[in-house]
């Protein structure tokens, strides 16, 4: 069984145009809701909390929905198709409303906007698994996550070229390279791959499948004991784990939001560069993020998880320090962010995991959810935080706030005694961009 990896690169056209949506939201909102309607950091800090607490009702809501549903086009297919639809009507009336400095219409439009992204998020991540035999989805979900990186890029290289100079820039041509290339990405999904159609021809390859396979999994069911068996009740100590785990995962997650929700008006206001400028940093990060995933696999497979994490820790903070040193910009910085994608890769291809293997057999979900949880709750938490720094104390706090919770979160990881593992070396190189973020 191969994985077809022209149809899967198509499938994950819409985890690109929902990448490059919020790579472009976490970096240019801020900086209008504060250049163009004067907004102080800690409003501007609690809307760009708003996708993350919508995320949490939003999310699960659409995707429950998106498994009942059954249209000509397919389950995931309408939602797709609507969400993107009325993103990029609402999209484009952001830098109209930015133009003009009608802020209702800016807050109303982007409310709206963040909806319409809920809406068919969690219906585009399950396309991948509707469409794919179980034992290939590790290799397509490689596949969509380096869809997504090349999303997060072209917005980058977008606000690089396309964002102006000024105090408040023309933001329009940078919102309707993203608008366009988030109708186009889908509008070539939509023709290419016939939902329906593939999901009954995957559907009937897995029955075949699951047949050959019964008996033999009937043989092995036989030989497990009840003894062998996994207690459903955590014991104390793998308890303690988790919670140090879990603690760790909100740690870092508010240590690095804060920089990335935060750094182009850092950028902009403390170092002074103009228009699209601050991109370099986070295109370089970006990069170097995807470049790392292949060394960081063999790291871990070579010392474990948990060290590899501690490394990110101490990585992540030392850099973030550096960072804060500089009174003005300068080309070096490049290679502080570049180490920060490094380490923020050696960070996440390993957390998920360790969390995962404190879980019994049949709460795997269960043990999701406790991720997704936590590092969703530190997200929505940090822009406000921070951003409450920022305006009453000082921007230079950015770099320390991060600093201090990197610290944090290598304390509380120094204190997990389970679930490390050193994982098995990939069998292909491309499995090593199968990553839970």
């Amino acid at each position: 069984m191969k994985l077809n990896y022209k149809r899967t690169m198509l499938i994950g056209l819409a985890f690109l145009s929902i990448s490059a949506f919020w790579q472009m939201y976490d970096n240019v909102i801020p900086l209008i809701l504060k250049d163009t309607f004067g907004m102080g950091e800690t409003v501007t800090g609690t809307i760009m909390a708003a996708d993350n607490v919508l995320a949490l009702f939003l999310l699960p809501i659409f995707g429950a929905i998106s498994d009942k549903v059954s249209t000509p086009i397919g389950k995931r297919m309408p939602f797709i198709l609507m969400g993107t639809g009325l993103a990029f009507v609402f999209l484009m009336i952001l830098p109209f409303a930015d133009n003009t400095k009608n802020l209702a219409l800016f807050v109303g439009g982007l409310f709206v906007l963040l909806i319409s992204m809920g809406l068919y998020r969690s219906p585009a991540v399950a396309l991948m698994p509707d469409l794919t035999p179980k034992p290939l989805r590790s290799k397509a979900n490689a596949v969509i996550n380096l869809m997504g990186a090349i999303g997060g890029v072209y917005t980058l290289i977008m606000i690089k070229v396309l964002v102006g100079g000024g105090d408040t820039p023309n933001y329009r041509p940078l919102f309707l390279s993203v608008g366009l290339l988030m109708v186009i990405s889908v509008a070539i999904l939509f023709v290419t791959i016939k939902e329906n159609k593939l999901h009954a021809e995957v559907s009937a390859d897995e029955e075949e499948n699951e047949a050959d396979a019964a008996q033999v999994n009937a043989v092995d069911a036989a030989q497990v004991s009840a003894s062998d068996k996994k207690s459903d009740k955590l014991p104390k100590d793998v308890k303690r784990s988790l919670v140090f785990l879990l603690l760790s995962v909100a740690f870092w997650f508010i240590a690095y939001n804060a920089v990335t929700t935060a750094f182009s008006r850092y950028a902009t206001h403390v170092w002074g560069l103009e228009g699209g400028g601050y991109a370099d940093c986070l295109l370089i990060a970006t990069v170097a993020a995807i470049i790392s995933y292949i060394p960081i696999g063999a790291i871990a497979s070579k010392i474990g998880r948990k060290k590899t994490i501690l490394i990110g820790i101490v990585l992540l903070g030392s850099c973030f320090l550096a960072a804060g040193l500089y009174p003005t910009y300068h080309w070096s910085m490049v290679i502080f962010f570049g180490i920060i994608g490094f380490a923020w890769a050696g960070i996440g291809v390993n957390s998920y995991p360790m969390v995962v293997e404190m879980s019994n057999a049949g709460d795997v979900g269960k043990y999701t959810g406790y991720y997704y949880t936590f590092s969703m709750a530190a997200q929505v938490i940090t822009p406000i935080l921070s951003g409450a720094l920022l305006e009453h104390v000082s921007y230079r706090t950015l770099f320390p706030y991060s600093v201090v919770f990197s610290v944090l979160a290598f304390i509380t990881m120094s204190q997990v005694k389970h679930g490390d593992s050193k994982p098995e070396q990939k069998k292909s190189v491309l499995e090593n961009f199968d990553v839970d973020d």
